[in-house]
């Protein structure tokens, strides 16, 4: 699949942390990294600059796909991007990978929307923080 908006993508080794009393990463980690990646990507592309103090994106929905699990100590690769943006809606995707054998473990997508800081309500996003995305 090509991503509509350039992939970021990060390595790590997973920690014991992560671990649950099965063996293998918890689905809960999931759900976090997925957040934490968004996070760093989008501060990584100038978003959080281009936003403002007013405003800030919430989660209003995530989906999850499980296909392999992951097990302490593997090197994992997570890839996101950002697939379309509308008026207040933003809907980013996820692929985890084993970098050993390439395996497709995990894919996600979170519907994040853009909301005014004080109130809590959505708001448009801005043309400053739509461009951050570079999106075709």
């Amino acid at each position: 699949m090509s991503p509509a908006s350039p992939a970021y993508s990060k390595i790590f080794i997973i920690p014991e942390s992560a671990i649950d009393e099965n063996g293998h990463v918890n689905n809960v980690a999931y759900v976090q990294w997925m957040q934490d990646i968004a996070v760093e990507h989008y501060s990584s592309i100038g978003g959080i600059a281009a936003q403002g103090p007013d405003a800030t994106w919430v989660i209003r929905e995530h989906k999850i796909e499980y296909f392999l699990p992951a097990f302490l100590g593997e090197e994992i690769e997570i890839k996101t991007w950002v697939e379309n943006i509308r008026r207040v809606r933003s809907l980013r995707k996820y692929e985890f990978t084993r970098k050993a054998d390439g395996t497709m473990l995990v894919k996600g997508e979170t519907d994040w929307v853009f909301v005014d800081v004080k109130t809590g309500s959505p708001r448009a996003i801005p043309v400053e923080v739509s461009n951050v995305f570079n999106l075709p």
